[in-house]
């Protein structure tokens, strides 16, 4: 499962890339899946330790947002996410608060989007 997750993280970010202001390079497909992956991991890492943290801390302005600063947490996630991929030398790259905004606001609809179809597509007894 976890698998399936990491590929339909990967096919979400790959859909962000066509956002101005997000970029993946790569001089050929394998080297940009191998981005993709890479940069999926370090999304899952960054959201399984930091998105928790900013929850708690960040309580008030969900319950005051009515939940849509959960939004700017997203993107400011995605964002790191870049900062960390270029400082391991990946080339993906997002430039700046809104793009992360906005790929973040993507990768959450592809990704859940996936999943329920992934999840329609099982039979009962295997769920």
């Amino acid at each position: 499962m976890l698998f399936v997750h990491l590929l339909i993280t990967m096919v979400a970010v790959w859909v962000t890339t066509a956002l101005p202001g997000i970029t993946l390079a790569g001089q050929d497909t394998a080297a940009k899946i191998l981005t993709l992956l890479a940069v999926s991991v370090i999304f899952g890492i960054v959201n399984l330790v930091l998105k928790p943290i900013a929850k708690t801390l960040g309580c008030l302005l969900y319950i005051l947002t009515l939940g849509l600063f959960g939004l700017v947490v997203n993107g400011l996630l995605f964002w790191l996410t870049s900062y960390l991929a270029g400082e391991l030398g990946l080339p993906f790259h997002v430039d700046g608060f809104w793009p992360a905004l906005w790929g973040a606001l993507i990768v959450s609809i592809v990704s859940s989007v996936l999943a329920g179809l992934l999840e329609r597509g099982r039979r009962p007894e295997e769920v």
